[in-house]
C-alpha cells in the first residue's frame, strides 16, 4: 500500500537544529497558495493546534526500524522506535501541540513548534479537550529526563 501526502503549509522561523530549548520559539505556518484564507476560518476560536509535519531533512540511511537508546545515550534504556518520539523513524512524521498566537489571512502565528524553518506541514488540527487523554498520563522515567529541558527557553 502506498500513501501519498502533500504539504499544505510551510514553517517559517529562526529555529536551528537542536534537541532542547524549544520554549519561546515563535513560528509562522504559511498555507500554500492553493488554500485560501477561508481554510483557516474559525481557527482563532481555539487556543491550541496540533501540527503534523515531515522531518524532511532526515538522511534515509539513519532511519531506525527497531530499537535504540533515546538520543543514542547509553545511560537510557534501549527501547523500540515506536516507544520514543525521535525524528529518525519510519515515515519521518512529527506531531506537536502548539499555542495559537494569531491568524491573518493564510498565515498562523504559533508558539513552541519544534520544527525547522522550511519544514513541510502535512496537517493542522484544532486541539479539543475531548481528544486529550481522559485519565492521567503514564510515562517512563527516562522520557522525563529526555524532556527535562526540551521546552526550556533558549538563553
Amino acid at each position: 500500500m502506498q500513501i501519498i501526502l502533500e504539504p499544505i503549509a510551510i514553517v517559517r522561523n529562526s529555529g536551528t537544529k537542536v534537541d532542547d530549548r524549544w520554549g519561546g520559539v515563535e513560528s509562522t505556518i504559511e498555507l500554500l497558495p492553493r488554500f485560501g484564507p477561508d481554510a483557516l476560518l474559525g481557527i482563532d476560536e481555539f487556543s491550541h493546534l496540533e501540527i503534523l509535519f515531515s522531518f524532511d531533512r532526515i538522511d534515509p540511511r539513519t532511519i531506525v526500524e527497531s530499537s535504540r537508546h533515546p538520543r543514542n545515550n547509553p545511560q537510557w534504556p534501549k527501547v523500540g522506535i515506536f516507544a520514543q518520539r525521535g525524528a529518525v523513524r519510519p515515515n519521518c512524521l512529527g506531531a506537536t501541540i502548539v499555542r495559537l498566537l494569531g491568524c491573518e489571512g493564510r498565515t498562523l502565528r504559533v508558539a513552541e513548534l519544534d520544527a525547522l524553518d522550511g519544514t513541510p506541514v502535512l496537517d493542522i488540527k484544532p486541539v479539543m479537550q475531548e481528544f486529550l487523554p481522559r485519565e492521567p498520563v503514564r510515562q517512563s522515567a527516562w522520557s522525563r529526563e529526555v524532556m527535562e529541558k526540551y521546552w526550556e527557553v533558549k538563553k
